[in-house]
This record gives structure tokens, C-alpha cells and sequence, in this order.
């Protein structure tokens, strides 16, 4: 798929609007994942723009299931095979829903990550 580069800087412009938030608390800062640069908690990323501009949690599966039931969000696929635990949500959803689901990404990876 190609990139759209204007919805990828919409997207990166709105992530880094709500990184601050994030930077703030203890161990977590931007790395890299999936080429392309991502909120990160002790090294695990947990929330990033992809190539289409929309933002792309790691989220349990479970909760994931519910996301894509109602249609908030989507399951991501990679080279045919779908990722239980990424969603990905458009940036139309808005900055709130944003701001919701970083922060169920935040405190998923905060507990399981050591």
C-alpha cells in the first residue's frame, strides 16, 4: 500500500500533540517500530502513526475484538496475516478517541511490560 504522506503528517502532527502527556511519565519516549517512529513504554511501542495516517495502538485482543465489532477501529494486517493485538483507528475518529485509545494502549503495555 502506498504511503499518503499528507495523512501521515496530519497524523504524526497529532500524536506529537498528544505525546507530551506521555513523555512526562516514567520510561516512556519514541522509538522505532515498523518503520516509523512510535510512543514507547520501557522500549515496547504502544501507539504510532502508520502509512495512511491513522493511529495504531497495541491493545489486548480482547478489547481489540470489541473496537473492530463496533467499527471504531480496525484490526491491523501484515503480509496477510491479522495482528490480534493492533488496531488501527482513522484520524477522522477525531482527537478525543486519539487521546482514549493511547491511553488504553499506555496501560496495557505499562502492565505488561517488565
Amino acid at each position: 500500500m502506498a504511503i499518503d504522506h499528507d495523512a501521515v503528517k496530519r497524523g504524526d502532527e497529532r500524536l506529537e500533540a498528544l505525546a507530551d502527556d506521555y513523555l512526562s511519565r516514567p520510561g516512556v519516549d519514541w522509538g522505532r517500530m515498523f518503520s516509523t517512529t512510535g510512543l514507547r513504554v520501557r522500549g515496547k511501542v504502544f501507539g504510532l502513526v502508520n502509512r495512511q495516517g491513522q493511529l495504531m495502538v497495541k491493545i489486548p485482543a480482547t478489547r481489540a475484538d470489541e473496537l473492530e465489532s463496533t467499527g471504531a477501529a480496525a484490526r491491523i494486517i501484515m503480509k496477510g496475516r491479522v495482528m490480534r493485538e493492533w488496531v488501527e483507528m482513522p484520524y477522522e475518529a477525531g482527537e478525543q478517541p486519539w487521546r482514549d485509545l493511547l491511553d488504553e494502549a499506555y496501560a496495557y503495555l505499562n502492565t505488561i511490560t517488565p
